[in-house]
């Protein structure tokens, strides 16, 4: 097996000077670099891929080299050790991978058009040019640029350009940092800009395939996010210029690149006439992720990538409490609430799982660590956890402490927690290091144990498992006075429940606000006495009883026979947090039932039941001045009574088609979906397809693509499935980037299935060539497990992708979706006739 060494112990850089020359027809790069630093021996190496290296040398005098394409690395002999200068020449090729230096196609009246970009998280700046490419060799970089130039064009970097001479443009020197975030683009582009209070330049840059006003949303929340976090982290930031820019190919949702952030499209730009709240909400929150990154994980970076969760885990909190100051109507840790906990909560309780701290080397591997539910959901949460702890005020002590010790250098996960610890009196280390050093998360059962209230904590699994005795501190937030803040033992006796339960004079609850890791698991005294008023709880506190139970039905340690019922008891809420949760456990119930068959005609009947009165109420257009609640609430509703069939709604769906046929995108961005996809499951036509396939193509708009997509993935026709598949691989069409999304719509979809299933398995090779670099690409896997539901199934993803289980970066995600299929196969055989019979009678009650 490969051996990966850390470059950084022998060669350590200050500078680069890097020349690039960059040619888009030839698809070309000639590049000079030389960069200066301490050789600790005589022989070094830097990193270079799928590089032509053509000499290296050292104050004029050439130095013997190796390449080694196993380790990515140039193998350099040099006279002695100690500061040293070296200067390689060398040549590349522009990629279509989306990683390193490589062009992002676009269409302008007709016309194809590429800007160039870049993507150097996580080691592709090695693709661009010979360097240390490891997070804690941090080094300035002067940086200079030529490429076949048009009139009116635009360049872009870190750093604002410094002059312009004989065709090349010379951007000036960077602060200290990493290269995975250095960054440059140019192309035809527009953009608006602005100043923030403390004079920092905010840019946010498109293509001209969008409209002017696409940009000035995220032009608006760039602004005062940074001027937020100045304030917040008490640390000015450092650069002159903080440019947003989207890019019509990329790989990742946005990439946080020091004073040039790149963005996909969809998440940057948005038509403030006509955009969901959802979406606004979306679109602000990955502005702010990207921006709090320029402190946490730029001006301090980890040390290396087994810290990932340092960068990516307070950047997805910060996010939340930047946009929550921002925009407090907006209750924005509402949006947390139901989508990076549940993510969480539901991933962590696989056996298998990774730590948010991990050991690793390879590069496929460190790749494979961007997984969203644990390093950045989990580690949020964990976040979260401490912020509760300690407070805001420690914590921006600390974090103001944190920056000022390690600015322009490298941290680790102990510097973090020190610095927090110093700050608040608290030993953060000590709680916290029981959730970052190992995976999973407890439940935590309460009882009433001979007249006793009494807790005890195991670790939570949903599936098949190996119990390994792990215990956490778990900071609690109970309503009653005599629980301890933390629990630190596995069990603990509380007192004389009958004179607790008298004292308090309201019900027993942990995780009260539902900011620790943990779910709760009540016995049926506690359960009956919570559910017995559950119109007292906050919106918060019904949605952890939906939540918590739901989990416990998928670990078998509750029934979803018994869940039914519970859910009428909370379909009239008008709270989003209540529905988002009431229809997350609805859905589940989805998987027990089979196309077309009785049991599945009885379960949306049970879906018409939840949602008509609601849909009644909300009515389908939206409502000047109504509540977000109500905004972000009749998507769910909608969505249930267009599965049950109702036939008013579909018939309000098809008018509300016919009305706007010659204009779809001018529908309300917040149904426009519902309206689309049940055009296309009830009305299809060829022509409709293709028409729907145009619009798709030709439009810019990355809402309206997205609700394009749902439509046209969920047709049932097969001619029209097979034209459908056909154009997974036509990238004019459906970029490489949006690939996942189609696949996994198609997938979802009964009279689809099969096809999405034959393509992912007949077409492994080309996929692999296509988005293999991609730190996504294990998420192909993850997304066909979210599905798949039958034994049948299970044996046929077995047996495609056991064979595949050595591979770097894909080990740990076919162990893990392999045994979430075989736990929901196991889940539906042993429940799937008391489901049955509760929906049943349900709809009948």
């Amino acid at each position: 097996m490969t051996e990966f060494k850390h470059f950084f112990e022998t060669f350590q850089p200050d500078h680069y000077d890097i020349f690039l020359d960059i040619n888009r027809g030839t698809k070309k790069i000639n590049g000079q670099v030389t960069v200066t630093g301490e050789a600790k021996t005589d022989s070094v190496s830097l990193h270079g891929k799928d590089l032509a290296v053509a000499s290296v040398k050292s104050e004029g005098r050439e130095l013997p080299f190796t390449l080694d394409k196993d380790t990515d690395a140039i193998a350099i002999s040099l006279p002695k050790a100690g500061k040293t200068s070296l200067t390689v020449d060398y040549s590349a090729n522009l990629t279509d991978t989306m990683m390193g230096i490589y062009p992002s196609y676009y269409e302008l009246d007709g016309e194809k058009k590429q800007i160039i970009g870049t993507q150097f998280e996580t080691n592709f700046a090695r693709q661009a040019f010979p360097c240390v490419d490891e997070p804690e060799a941090k080094a300035t970089f002067s940086l200079a640029i030529k490429f076949d130039e048009q009139p009116g064009e635009t360049i872009l970097a870190n750093m604002p350009e410094k002059r312009f001479e004989n065709g090349i443009h010379y951007f000036d020197q960077t602060v200290r940092m990493s290269t995975y975030l250095i960054a440059f683009a140019f192309g035809d582009l527009q953009s608006k800009t602005t100043r923030t209070k403390s004079g920092v330049k905010i840019g946010v840059y498109g293509t001209k395939a969008h409209k002017s006003d696409e940009l000035d949303f995220a032009l608006d929340i760039a602004k005062r996010s940074i001027e937020f976090y100045e304030d917040f982290y008490q640390t000015p930031y450092p650069l002159p210029q903080s440019n947003q820019l989207a890019l019509p190919d990329f790989s990742a949702g946005a990439m946080e690149n020091w004073g040039l952030v790149t963005y996909r499209e969809a998440y940057l730009l948005l038509d403030p006439k006509n955009t969901s709240l959802e979406v606004k909400q979306l679109v602000a929150t990955v502005v702010a992720h990207e921006l709090a990154h320029q402190w946490f994980g730029d001006l301090v970076t980890m040390k290396w990538w087994d810290d990932l969760w340092l960068n990516e885990s307070f950047a997805n909190m910060m996010e939340y409490v930047a946009v929550d100051a921002l925009e407090p109507d907006w209750h924005i840790w509402e949006t947390f609430q139901i989508s990076d906990l549940p993510a969480a909560l539901q991933r962590d309780a696989t056996d298998g799982d990774q730590s948010v701290h991990v050991q690793v080397e390879h590069p496929a591997e460190i790749d494979a660590l961007f997984d969203g539910a644990i390093v950045y959901a989990k580690g949020a949460r964990m976040l979260v956890m401490a912020r509760a702890l300690i407070g805001d005020k420690a914590l921006r002590k600390g974090l103001k402490n944190y920056f000022a010790a390690h600015h322009y250098g490298n941290a680790t996960g102990a510097d973090l927690w020190a610095a927090l610890g110093d700050a608040s009196g608290i030993d953060v280390s000590a709680v916290m290091n029981s959730w970052l050093e190992q995976p999973g998360y407890p439940v935590v059962t309460a009882s009433v144990v001979d007249g006793k209230l009494t807790l005890s904590q195991q670790q939570f699994f949903i599936g098949e498992h190996k119990e390994a005795g792990r215990q956490w501190q778990i900071p609690l937030n109970s309503n009653y006075d005599a629980v301890p803040a933390l629990m630190t033992e596995k069990t603990l006796e509380i007192g004389d429940y009958t004179a607790l339960r008298a004292e308090s004079g309201k019900p027993f609850r942990l995780n009260v606000g539902n900011n620790s890791h943990f779910i709760v698991k009540y016995d049926q005294t506690l359960l009956d006495d919570i559910l017995s008023d559950t119109q007292s709880l906050d919106a918060i506190a019904q949605l952890q009883i939906l939540q918590d139970l739901r989990l416990l039905a998928d670990g078998r340690q509750a029934s979803y026979a018994d869940l039914v019922p519970l859910l009428t008891h909370f379909s009239d809420s008008h709270a989003m947090l209540v529905n988002a949760a009431l229809y997350r456990l609805a859905n589940n119930l989805k998987k027990f039932v089979s196309a077309g068959s009785d049991e599945e005609k009885d379960l949306q009947a049970f879906f018409n039941q939840l949602g008509s009165e609601q849909v009644t109420r909300l009515g389908w257009m939206p409502k000047p001045g109504e509540s977000n609640d109500d905004q972000l609430t009749r998507p769910y509703v909608l969505s249930a009574v267009l599965y049950a069939k109702n036939p008013a709604a579909i018939a309000s769906a098809h008018d509300l088609f016919a009305k706007n046929a010659d204009n779809l995108i001018a529908l309300p961005a917040d149904i426009r979906l519902f309206v689309l996809r049940n055009e296309m499951k009830n009305f299809a036509s060829e022509s409709l397809f293709n028409d729907f396939f145009a619009a798709y193509r030709n439009t810019s708009d990355g809402s309206y693509k997205s609700d394009l997509r749902a439509a046209l993935t969920s047709v049932s026709d097969p001619a029209l499935i097979a034209a459908l598949i056909g154009k997974f691989e036509d990238a004019d069409t459906i970029k490489p980037q949006d690939l996942r999304g189609w696949y996994r719509g198609a997938l979802d979809n009964d009279d689809a299935q099969q096809a999405a299933w034959d393509w992912f398995r007949n077409d492994w090779d080309w996929l692999e060539k296509t988005v293999g670099g991609d730190m996504e690409f294990t998420t192909y896997i993850t997304v066909t497990a979210m599905v798949f539901k039958t034994a049948d199934r299970l044996a046929e993803f077995k047996a495609f992708l056991e064979p595949k289980i050595n591979t770097p970066g894909l080990t740990r995600e076919i162990v893990m979706d392999t045994k979430v299929i075989a736990s929901r196969v196991d889940l539906i055989e042993a429940e799937k006739d008391a489901v049955h019979a509760a929906v049943a009678k349900a709809i009948k009650d």
